[in-house]
């Protein structure tokens, strides 16, 4: 087996707020690292990890509302390999959980494998981890489907709507630029599709983790017929709850021996 060249790539999660939720292993990782490089929303964690690491640098200034977000993830893959490439041991970091809806930090790893190079990922608290506990959502009771917002709409799929449905980046919905405003025709027609399977009275959540520990989650309860003409930021996440209950299947009930469940309401 071919000896890795000089250079490594980590990419680690910050978590939801950052350094409160920041896994050890992960803060190691940014104070020995030779550069490190680092996308986040607010100037409050930038501080944080150049406090950290003094080589930190922003990725932020790849984004602009007028490109196409595919060409920023390619520049931002193409800085970190140049990193890389040097010889450095490069950490990058990225809010929440580095691999979860973001697409530079899969690919940088893949690209750096592809050229030689160690590369890995350590986890991070994620929005979801957040909205679980928020919310009081378990998915281990009933079970959870999570889509992109903008994904859910433009494939036809199957999906279950005695299933918790989480629904990713709402605001942004048929947007393929950086989201400043929520797209209000974007959300009328996730509104409407939603509509057909739960009906316009349905009662969905608006969700955001805070990044602060002195601030509360958001957390906004609406009707789907609301939905286009809600306050929402950016950043929200459509939390979707359980129409019905699933209807049992007496076979397995009978197959397993277990107990015919008794009906009982939706909490």
């Amino acid at each position: 087996m071919a000896p890795f060249p000089p250079g490594s790539l980590t990419v680690v999660g910050s978590g939801i707020k950052t350094g409160l939720q920041t896994i050890p292993e992960a803060i190691r990782c940014i104070q020995r690292a030779d550069k490190v490089l680092y996308l986040f929303a607010e100037p409050v964690s930038a501080r944080w990890v150049s406090k950290l690491n003094p080589s930190a640098q922003s990725l932020e200034r790849f984004y602009s509302p007028s490109k196409d977000r595919t060409q920023t993830y390619q520049e931002m893959v193409e800085e970190i390999l140049s990193w890389v490439r040097r010889g450095l041991d490069v950490c990058v970091v990225l809010y929440g959980h580095p691999g979860v809806f973001v697409a530079p930090s899969d690919a940088a790893i893949q690209q750096a494998r592809e050229e030689g190079f160690r590369a890995r990922m350590l986890p991070g608290v994620s929005a979801e981890d957040c909205l679980f506990a928020d919310l009081g959502v378990d998915p281990g009771a009933r079970g959870c489907q999570s889509f992109e917002a903008t994904n859910f709409l433009l494939y036809r799929r199957s999906f279950d709507t005695s299933t918790p449905l989480l629904l990713w980046q709402v605001a942004g919905v048929g947007v393929r630029q950086g989201v400043t405003q929520p797209s209000t025709a974007g959300l009328q027609v996730l509104a409407e599709f939603l509509h057909d399977h739960y009906g316009p009275d349905h009662e969905v959540v608006l969700y955001q983790a805070s990044p602060y520990p002195v601030f509360d989650p958001i957390v906004q309860t609406v009707r789907l017929s609301d939905l286009p003409t809600a306050d929402l930021t950016p950043m929200c996440t459509l939390y979707v709850p359980p129409k019905a209950h699933p209807p049992p299947n007496p076979e397995m009930y009978a197959r397993l021996e277990v107990p015919a469940p008794d009906p009982t309401p939706l909490p």
